[in-house]
């Protein structure tokens, strides 16, 4: 089995398009950022070291100092696949990443987004 080409993608060749996504629909680079945090536990300055170091998607989930408990009620389908039944663990991430930028593009409040209520 091949290995998907994003997971040796840099994260942050992608993360500007991540932004760009949300900017359209009014939102901001801050709370990109803020749902990446959220996911992966990253502090806002080993975020921007990840960018700046150009870390691959795989690294950059592995590396993750926490990945969020409450990222297993992310549901929903992204590019047509539910992100629930991702078999493949990085790519599960990846896709939950994906997912709460759609809703924050999709005008969702942040609370709802990071699961709070």
């Amino acid at each position: 089995m091949t290995r998907h080409r994003i997971f040796t993608t840099s994260f942050a060749s992608v993360h500007p398009h991540y932004v760009a996504k949300a900017k359209k629909k009014g939102r901001t680079r801050a709370e990109v950022d803020e749902i990446i945090c959220w996911l992966t536990g990253y502090g806002s300055e080993e975020l921007a070291a990840r960018l700046a170091d150009r870390t691959d998607f795989e690294t950059f989930f592995a590396e993750a100092p926490h990945m969020n408990p409450a990222r297993s009620l992310i549901k929903g389908r992204v590019c047509g696949v539910r992100v629930e039944e991702i078999e493949d663990p990085l790519m599960r991430e990846i896709r939950y990443l994906d997912k709460l930028i759609d809703e924050l593009a999709k005008g969702k409040p942040m609370e709802k987004i990071l699961r709070k209520g």
